[in-house]
């Protein structure tokens, strides 16, 4: 018997609840990073930060194979398959005796989390196209804001009543809440006779198809700036807010504040894509980023500000820097996958593949450049959003309107 198709309000939230399998995963730890540092590398405090890290090194390899997998099998089959794996890797965390294994698990746990986040896009994709994959995608984040709002309070209480290790038990009871949801209530999006064979000439010549495409290769290149500018600042943040500001103890709840002001990013997409169209929303973005960026790295670099002011002004940036994500992912996802839709699995999967790791890479030595200060944040950011608003504005020009 076919499943009914769910309403589109259900859809959108199914699909956040996916993405924020991601968030959870990284943002709940936080809290826990000083914990992990004193528990396993008092020598080396800031190689905690590659908990977050490692996990999305793993997320980014994974996300090259769940794609091209849901093309042949189906879309839920891989999620419900990823999904338990993610549970597993998340019991060997929790078991995890040293810095060594957690990471390596962690790695684990990525590769699974990259079924949920990258096969939720191709989900879309087979509904929606076009400017209208970019709304149901600004909608989807808008509602993903949420949990990462929540993740460090709710990380917070758990290290409270349970230590560090039982965060992991949490992720393990988010994981079979959204296999629970999907199994039960969303239809398969990819009927069996749109199905791609897992052949290796297929996939090859289906992957040189999809970089033929230069839209593609821009938002890679996009993507993976702004994934980098992301990453760094939750690898720093914790530590900034403990170190520069003295505010450990409250940052769950600055950081939800954070979150969920954010949410405004993705509100305006839904509300202005139809209009201004993605590429227009893209590049003003990344120019206002860049000008409250340095803005913030002259007051608080030079020292002009500092106490409950400079607090003010890092709270103002990083709502900027998360609304950013809003404001431009979406749409960049919606410009690469809009010209290649007949192989939409194999392409979120490149796509967010390389994206991933290339933000990493650029992502660590951000992180570990951190000196009690935000100043090496907002400078390496700074380089960061330039070269996506250079890059923004010399390849996203506005397409010729449709005859």
């Amino acid at each position: 018997m076919t499943q009914a198709r769910i309403s589109q309000s259900e859809f959108v939230a199914l699909v956040a609840m996916l993405f924020a399998t991601i968030a959870i995963s990284i943002d709940a730890m936080l809290p826990a990073l000083p914990e992990i540092a004193a528990t396993l590398s008092p020598e080396a405090p800031n190689a905690a930060q590659l908990v977050v890290t490692s996990f999305v090194l793993g997320m980014g390899v994974g996300t090259l194979f769940t794609g091209p997998l849901s093309d042949a099998f189906g879309r839920k089959r891989v999620i419900l398959v990823g999904s338990g794996l993610y549970a597993l890797a998340a019991m060997a965390c929790y078991f995890a005796p040293s810095l060594e294994v957690l990471l390596a698990a962690r790695l684990l746990q990525g590769l699974a989390a990259a079924a949920p986040r990258t096969v939720s896009i191709a989900m879309v994709r087979d509904l929606h196209s076009g400017r209208e994959m970019a709304r149901i995608m600004s909608f989807a984040m808008a509602i993903f804001t949420i949990v990462p709002a929540i993740a460090p309070l709710m990380g917070q209480g758990i290290i409270a009543l349970g230590g560090w290790h039982s965060i992991f038990l949490a992720y393990i009871l988010f994981s079979g809440f959204t296999m629970l949801w999907l199994g039960l209530r969303q239809p398969e999006t990819l009927a069996p006779e749109h199905r791609r064979p897992l052949h290796l000439g297929d996939l090859w010549r289906a992957t040189g198809e999809l970089f033929a495409h230069r839209i593609v290769l821009v938002s890679i290149l996009l993507q993976t700036l702004t994934l980098a500018a992301l990453f760094g600042t939750l690898s720093s943040l914790q530590g900034i807010f403990e170190q520069q500001f003295n505010r450990a103890d409250s940052f769950p709840l600055w950081f939800a504040l954070i979150a969920v002001t954010s949410m405004a990013g993705s509100l305006l997409n839904t509300r202005f894509v139809m209009t201004l169209g993605m590429r227009r929303i893209v590049q003003h973005t990344y120019l206002a980023m860049l000008a409250l960026t340095l803005l913030s790295l002259a007051i608080l670099g030079s020292g002009l500000l500092h106490g409950t002011f400079g607090f003010a002004i890092q709270i103002l940036w990083c709502i900027g820097l998360f609304s950013m994500m809003g404001l431009t992912m979406g749409n960049l996802n919606a410009l690469a996958m809009e010209p290649v839709g007949h192989i939409a699995g194999l392409a979120a999967s490149v796509i967010s593949s390389a994206a991933t790791v290339g933000s990493v890479a650029l992502a660590i030595p951000l992180g570990l450049a951190f000196d009690g200060t935000s100043t090496p944040l907002l400078a390496g950011v700074a380089m960061l959003v330039a070269l996506a608003l250079v890059l923004a504005r010399v390849s996203l020009g506005e397409p010729r309107p449709a005859a």
